[in-house]
């Protein structure tokens, strides 16, 4: 919701009216100066949305207040008028803390929901911060999300694999929940989210593989001639349900500098449904996109969310410092995975995220099960995943 500033407004005003953190008000509007709000500027207020009253005969603010439940003060901010002069058929603006959700998180994802969801989100909850950070060989566009103002810098990415997009349906999930409860001011299992907010600072791509899990569901590609080889890589078969690489042929996984010659060695040699390395590691603009934000942000720890196994795998060559292994035991208590430290594979991002940065990473197989997994797993896999995604907070 947008409000036009009026004489004498100040955040901390607008924070006491509509019971949002002066924190978060300000960081829905970085680019206003805090201390000097100007009549007329616009301010945004998070998680509000408005409906639409049309004044009728005998009508006034305050039974205006009573009758949608909003307090006198908020109707007064959000409209520009004179509550002694009310006309009949004018329109006041009603403010309402929504409760609609806007992720449709029990149906699986397209790129194009995606980004769809991820707008409607920036728009309703402003102190969150979207930017894109590459595209993929179709040219689709791969976004990060920034939430939280603290010095712990966590990275969460999920659809490395096109054939696990249910990975994007938990993130997202966690993202609108987080959201919500920030503007709503209420906890989740017991922690403030406030708090949450300014000590950790989350980097967060819901979508690594968008050409590959657009194609996951049904969506081949308008490039006739990028449609007949991924057809042909499929052995010509149109139907891609367990397709695990981007449209190339290439696994994204299978694309970082951590042992990549010893999967080169041991996988095959062309482009393939799945398992195929590459030519070379980072060939594909979407590995190359992951492997440059981390360069760029210098994360404190990632996590990597795949399916299936509920499993968590958090060592790689030796390189995972001491802080990792309390970690890992942290997140086997709030969601009961096996913690695996080492495993014959090389070249996966949190494989070289650990070699090349000596920080915890995390490689964390949602769920059991055939790839990909069935939307009915959702709930019970979002609930192992919410209590990994909070203890990020106090470990």
């Amino acid at each position: 919701m947008e409000i036009i500033v009026q004489p004498e407004m100040t955040f901390f005003r607008l924070s006491q009216t509509f019971g949002i953190s002066l924190d978060l008000l300000v960081k829905s509007n970085r680019f206003l100066e805090p201390d000097q709000l100007i009549p007329g500027q616009v301010v945004k207020i998070p998680g509000y949305e408005t409906t639409t009253h049309i004044i009728q005969s005998g009508d006034t603010l305050y039974r205006i207040g009573i009758e949608y439940d909003v307090p006198l003060d908020q109707l007064l901010i959000s409209n520009q008028v004179d509550p002694r002069e009310l006309e009949v058929g004018q329109t006041v603006r009603i403010p309402e803390l929504t409760e609609q959700r806007i992720t449709d998180v029990h149906k699986s994802y397209t790129s194009d929901r995606v980004e769809d969801e991820l707008m409607l989100l920036i728009s309703r909850y402003p102190f969150m911060e979207l930017q894109t950070i590459g595209e993929s060989v179709l040219g689709k566009p791969i976004y990060e999300l920034h939430i939280g103002t603290g010095n712990k810098l966590v990275h969460i990415n999920g659809s490395f694999h096109a054939n696990e997009s249910i990975t994007t349906n938990v993130i997202m999930a966690f993202i609108e929940d987080y959201a919500h409860a920030m503007v709503d001011q209420e906890p989740i299992r017991g922690i403030d989210m406030n708090a949450f907010f300014r000590d950790v600072r989350l980097s967060i791509v819901p979508l690594v593989n968008p050409d590959g899990v657009d194609l996951v569901n049904g969506q081949l590609p308008n490039d006739q001639e990028i449609r007949d080889q991924v057809i042909e890589i499929n052995n010509g078969s149109t139907d891609f349900r367990t397709w695990k690489a981007n449209i190339r042929g290439v696994d994204l996984n299978n694309q970082y500098p951590a042992g990549w010659m010893i999967e080169q060695q041991r996988k095959p040699k062309t482009p393939q449904p799945r398992n195929f390395p590459g030519y070379g590691p980072l060939t594909e603009p979407e590995a190359l996109a992951l492997y440059n934000l981390a360069l760029a942000e210098q994360f404190d720890r990632v996590l990597a969310l795949h399916t299936q196994g509920e499993v968590i795998f958090w060592g790689y060559e030796g390189f995972e410092p001491p802080e990792a292994e309390q970690i890992v035991l942290e997140y086997q208590r709030v969601s009961s995975y096996t913690p695996i430290r080492y495993v014959d594979s090389h070249a996966g991002y949190k494989d070289w995220f650990i070699q090349d940065f000596r920080r915890p990473g995390y490689t964390i197989e949602l769920g059991k099960g055939v790839n990909p997994l069935p939307i009915s797993q959702f709930d019970d896999i979002y609930e192992d995943m919410l209590g990994i995604f909070l203890a990020n907070y106090y470990i």
